[in-house]
């Protein structure tokens, strides 16, 4: 297992370590054909969670952008919903791939391997959730399990509630 460490610095000039990458190493075998082409369609935007709360915010007339680097943040970390009035950042976590509490397992075969790629994730994740805060977006996770309806409806509230201007006098 490799680790790689990006760092920044604070508003003081101090060095601080931002982000520690695992590096599970390379990938096992598949152990089955089948698996292997289950693999291989994962997709990495357009999941169908994903295009479910895409649809349901867009009933609600809320416009986005998709698959994009927020401006001000580091363009390898991808958002899947930006919502730039609301300087909103909205992510679909797939419960396998982001280890959900309650529907996340580590698969049998290789469970090693996955257990630090899993991770990785997971610390990427809370890495990426700092640096969009520090960039002055609000970071909205989504599980795919969620109902996209009442996930719309939280995100519309959060819209509503960020575009509010004070009265002008």
């Amino acid at each position: 297992m490799r680790s790689t460490v990006a760092t920044g610095s604070d508003n003081y000039g101090k060095l601080q370590v931002v982000y520690r990458h695992v590096d599970a190493g390379p990938a096992p075998p598949a152990t089955s054909e089948a698996t292997s082409r289950v693999m291989r369609r994962t997709r990495r935007v357009g999941t169908a969670p994903e295009l479910a709360l895409r649809r349901a915010l867009h009933r609600r007339g809320l416009r986005y952008l998709v698959d994009v680097a927020p401006p001000g943040t580091n363009r390898r970390r991808r958002v899947d919903v930006l919502l730039r009035g609301a300087r909103i950042a909205l992510f679909v976590d797939g419960c396998f791939w982001h280890s959900c509490p309650e529907h996340g397992q580590l698969p049998k075969a290789n469970r090693e391997w996955w257990r630090v790629k899993l991770h990785g994730v997971v610390v990427r994740d809370k890495d990426t959730n700092v640096q969009l805060a520090a960039a002055g977006w609000l970071v909205v996770r989504v599980w795919e399990h969620d109902d996209p309806d009442e996930a719309a409806d939280r995100v519309a509230a959060l819209v509503a509630s960020r575009l509010v201007r004070p009265p002008q006098a």
